[in-house]
C-alpha cells in the first residue's frame, strides 16, 4: 500500500512531538553551563559538551546530594507502592472476576473511583485522613498515597487480562485433585503474570513521577525526586544534574521494560498452528 505524502508528515510531527523532548534531556545533560543552560557563550562561540554533570552524580558530590537523596526515596516508594499494589490489585481483580454480587459492584466503584477522581481531591483528602488519626507525615503516608491510586491501575489492567481467561483450566484442575495454592501458583498465576507485570510497571511509572498528590503527604526531608526537582527547576545552578539522572532513569525504565517483555514472552501460552 503507497504511502501518501500527509500520512508520513503526521507520522514525523508525532515522533518529534514525542521524542524530541527525551532527546533534549539527553543532550542538555551534557551542557557546559548550568547557569545559563546554553551550549553557547555570549560572543555566540560553542563552548562544547561537558560531562562534569555525569561526573557529579557518580561520585556523589555534595553539590547534587539532596537530589540524590530524593531519587532513592523515589525508588524505594515506587518499588514498595509497585509490590504492595501487585498483591492488593491482583486480589482485587480476581475477586471481581470470581464474584459477581452487589457487595462486589460496590467494590468495582470503589476500586474505579481513584481513576476518575482529580490528584489535588485525593492528595487533600489524604492529608486530612492523617492529620485527623495523627499520623505524621512522611515516608509511609506517602507510601500508602502512592499504593492508593496504584492499586486501581493493576486491578483494571488485571481485569482486562482476565477477561479472555479460560475459567474451565481452573475447574480441570481441581477435577485432577488439584488444591486452591497449588492452581494458584502453579496455573492461574503464570497465565496472569504478563497482566500483572503490565499493572506493575504503570504503577512504577505513576509512583515515581508523581507530584500533586505527593506534594500534600510529604513531611520535612521527604522531598522524592520529583517534588524536589519541580522546586529547584528555577533557581538550581545544578539543573544539568537534574538531566543526567532523568537519563538514568530513562535507561533503567527501557531495561525494566526489556526484563519484562522477555518474562512475560516466555509465561505466554504457545498456540499450535
Amino acid at each position: 500500500m503507497r504511502r501518501s505524502f500527509f500520512s508520513m508528515t503526521m507520522l514525523g510531527l508525532v515522533m518529534a512531538f514525542l521524542y524530541v523532548p527525551v532527546i533534549l534531556i539527553f543532550a542538555y545533560g551534557f551542557v557546559p553551563n548550568g547557569v545559563s543552560m546554553s551550549f553557547f557563550g555570549h560572543d555566540g562561540r560553542f563552548l562544547g559538551f561537558s560531562g562534569k554533570w555525569f561526573g557529579l552524580i557518580f561520585s556523589g558530590h555534595y553539590s547534587v546530594r539532596p537530589l540524590l537523596q530524593s531519587f532513592w526515596l523515589s525508588l524505594r516508594i515506587a518499588g514498595l507502592a509497585t509490590l504492595v499494589s501487585c498483591v492488593l490489585g491482583t486480589t482485587a481483580a480476581l475477586a471481581l472476576h470470581k464474584w459477581k454480587s452487589r457487595l462486589q459492584s460496590i467494590h468495582y466503584g470503589l476500586v474505579y473511583t481513584p481513576l476518575i477522581m482529580p490528584d489535588i481531591l485525593i492528595g487533600i483528602s489524604l492529608l486530612m485522613l492523617f492529620v485527623a488519626s495523627g499520623i505524621e507525615c512522611g515516608f509511609w503516608t506517602i507510601l500508602i498515597a502512592h499504593v492508593t491510586f496504584c492499586v486501581s491501575y493493576v486491578t483494571m489492567t488485571l481485569l482486562a487480562r482476565l477477561q479472555d481467561f479460560d475459567d474451565r483450566i481452573i475447574e480441570a484442575a481441581y477435577d485432577l485433585g488439584a488444591g486452591p495454592w497449588y492452581t494458584f501458583f502453579r496455573i492461574e498465576l503464570p497465565l496472569l503474570l504478563p497482566g500483572i507485570v503490565a499493572g506493575g510497571l504503570l504503577a512504577f511509572t505513576l509512583s515515581i513521577d508523581d507530584v500533586v498528590i505527593t506534594s500534600f503527604v510529604n513531611g520535612a526531608g521527604t522531598n522524592t525526586f520529583p517534588t524536589y526537582v519541580s522546586s529547584m527547576t528555577k533557581h538550581s545552578r545544578n539543573l544539568p544534574a537534574v538531566f543526567v539522572l532523568s537519563t538514568l532513569m530513562l535507561l533503567f525504565t527501557c531495561a525494566l521494560v526489556g526484563v519484562s517483555k522477555f518474562l512475560t514472552s516466555n509465561h505466554e501460552p504457545r498456540r499450535k498452528a
